[in-house]
């Protein structure tokens, strides 16, 4: 193989096998291989040798497969690293030297950092599988990849252009993968046809950037071999008629985003390719907010002011939410998947950060070889402000319509931000006597009453009778009681719903409790401090911790004990609200039309 280069493929190659120590006991062809005495004894002396020993094959395969034992590969490696291994004890001269560029039919380099894919490889002329996932890739060049690969696998890089991987592709591979990376139409569609990719059965193009459903189709329609696809992630599987459409227009396909294509479902979708009007470039989504549950009763911690010039305060409590920017349509109150490829594998190399299966791996995909952020602009939706009770419906729920799916992918990707609210409203008496003739009427009233007369009744409050006290109402005060973001990631792959209680903690509660007065506390005061002095000491003590433990249920002596308990109960309720955002999919949603027009359509076409 070629000199290792930096970041290539050969370094990681090399650095891997030199990790692997094919040639080191127990592995390779040295002194310790029974039958070989005379070759180690030439080299190193008969005393040294006797010192050596030799091991029989099976005593140095159980170094390898005892956990516990030196030799044993580090617990990051791959069954694929083992099994090397073992050839190299049962079948050293297979791998000594150049020889083991004949054997190796499968290599794995998975989060080296690899970013290029240099010649070196080429002498790995027997390859059949490369899988170079989660590394910084964003250029590769078919001219340095082995002819007779089958299997390629570029999952969680940076590839955004085809067109070197395309000037001379191997001519019988068979499945290609390219999720999570940063493809885009209208100008890479035209490298995954047929002209290509002749005998391309499995092709993966997951979370890229595709938007135009027709273009692709007609591109991946000449791919006769092709048997399953997956374009979850991409902003084109946003539209409503996504699925149905592809069903529809690729008959030979039997697997869609890890899906298998019944008959059923081949029958439902019938016809819906030859209705390119359906194909609207939009998505349409419904977000729903149920019950809101551990919000402190505010007439707790009210403290009013006794006078007419006491303000009248008022609660209410609504939740906010964050959406992609678009327009607004209606607002009212296990999976069996074939292997593609399956052959006499003589050897694999694996070099990758551990055994995963190349499905979680996508999940796990390192930072950099993660897609771009991209920037959208979001707005905040507010939910009809309700009164406070244990527990609060807020009955929402409201549609909306994307137009611009690459950034409703964004939005989806990063989350949306929940948050409850608390709206405070002070409302003031219109018109009210100055505080001076209040406090003169209250003493006048004071006396006539200790005279044993009648107590006149103010014509205030006969008017107040007759008619509601005018308020004015400030402007309100709002306050945030609990904020917390929603993943969504979930509605770019298979799912259609997201449903959650977003739960934000025990609230504390602003205000404290109003004390028991001060006289009722220095008398009790008094009477304790006597009583005290009168008892014996261990007396005293056991009566003091009775004091400050807690009151059981049923055992609130006085009203201030009640207040303390409701209190402390309030405290301890979490602050919830339930959540849900939903994908509306074709048939519930298949265009503006109503359900049954469209059907009427597709019934025609058949």
């Amino acid at each position: 193989m070629a000199a290792p280069g930096h970041c290539s493929v050969s370094a990681a190659f090399w650095k891997h096998l030199r990790r692997l120590g094919l040639q080191d006991f127990p592995c390779g062809l040295g002194s310790w291989v029974r039958g070989r005495g005379g070759t180690a004894m030439g080299c190193v002396g008969q005393e040294e040798a006797m010192l050596l020993g030799e091991e029989s094959p099976e005593a140095r395969m159980e170094l390898l497969s005892d956990r516990h034992s030196p030799w044993a590969l580090p617990p990051d490696c791959s069954p694929q690293d083992q099994h090397l291994r073992e050839m190299a004890v049962l079948a050293p001269e297979l791998i000594h030297g150049s020889n083991i560029f004949q054997v190796l039919r499968s290599l794995r380099i998975v989060g080296k950092g690899v970013e290029e894919v240099d010649e070196g490889l080429l002498q790995l002329e027997q390859l059949e599988e490369l899988i170079l996932s989660a590394n910084h890739i964003s250029k590769i060049s078919s001219v340095n990849l082995p002819r007779m690969l089958k299997v390629l696998e570029l999952c969680c890089n940076a590839v955004a252009d085809l067109r070197d991987l395309c000037a001379q592709p191997p001519p019988e591979l068979q499945h290609l993968g390219l999720g999570h990376n940063r493809l885009c139409d209208p100008l890479q569609d035209k490298y995954l046809t047929a002209n290509f990719w002749p005998n391309l059965v499995s092709l993966d193009l997951s979370f890229n950037n595709f938007t135009d459903l027709l273009g692709l189709v007609s591109q991946l329609s000449s791919l006769q071999k092709l048997r399953v696809l997956v374009l979850q992630g991409n902003p084109l599987a946003l539209i409503p008629t996504y699925r149905g459409f592809l069903v529809d227009s690729l008959p030979k396909l039997c697997i869609l985003d890890d899906i298998r294509i019944g008959p059923d479902e081949r029958h439902q979708f019938h016809g819906l390719a030859r209705q390119p009007e359906l194909i609207r470039s939009e998505a349409r989504v419904v977000v729903s907010v149920g019950e809101i549950k551990g919000v402190p009763d505010p007439s707790a911690l009210q403290q009013l002011e006794v006078g007419s010039q006491a303000p009248v305060i008022t609660y209410s409590y609504c939740v906010t939410y964050e959406f992609a920017e678009g327009e607004e349509i209606k607002d009212s109150s296990s999976t069996e998947v074939t292997k593609i490829h399956q052959c006499p594998v003589v050897a694999a190399l694996d070099v990758d950060r551990s055994a995963q299966d190349m499905r979680e791996m996508k999940g796990q995909r390192e930072p950099a070889a993660m897609e771009e952020p991209k920037a959208h602009s979001a707005k905040v939706f507010v939910t009809p402000t309700k009164p406070w009770a244990d527990t609060i419906n807020c009955s929402y729920r409201r549609e909306h319509t994307a137009k611009d799916l690459v950034g409703l992918k964004s939005y989806l990707m990063s989350g949306t931000i929940i948050s409850v609210m608390e709206e405070k409203v002070l409302s003031w008496p219109v018109g009210a006597d100055p505080e001076e003739n209040t406090v003169m009427k209250e003493k006048a009233r004071q006396r006539l009453q200790k005279d044993g007369a009648k107590v006149p009744v103010p014509r205030d409050k006969q008017k107040k009778k007759e008619k509601a006290r005018e308020l004015r109402s400030d402007p309100p005060i709002r306050r945030t009681l609990g904020t917390g973001r929603v993943t969504l990631e979930a509605l770019l792959a298979t799912e259609d719903l997201v449903a959650t209680v977003c739960d934000f903690g025990v609230l504390i509660t602003e205000q404290p409790l109003q004390p028991p007065s001060l006289e009722g506390t220095v008398s009790s005061d008094r009477k304790e401090g006597k009583e005290k002095s009168r008892k014996p000491k261990a007396e005293r003590e056991s009566q003091a911790e009775q004091k400050t433990a807690v009151p059981a249920k049923g055992k609130i002596k006085n009203k201030d004990s009640a207040e303390l308990e409701e209190g402390r109960r309030l405290q301890l309720v979490p602050l919830t609200v339930q959540f849900q955002m939903q994908l509306l999919r074709w048939p519930q949603a298949a265009s503006t039309q109503s359900q049954e027009s469209v059907a009427m359509a597709v019934g025609r076409t058949q």
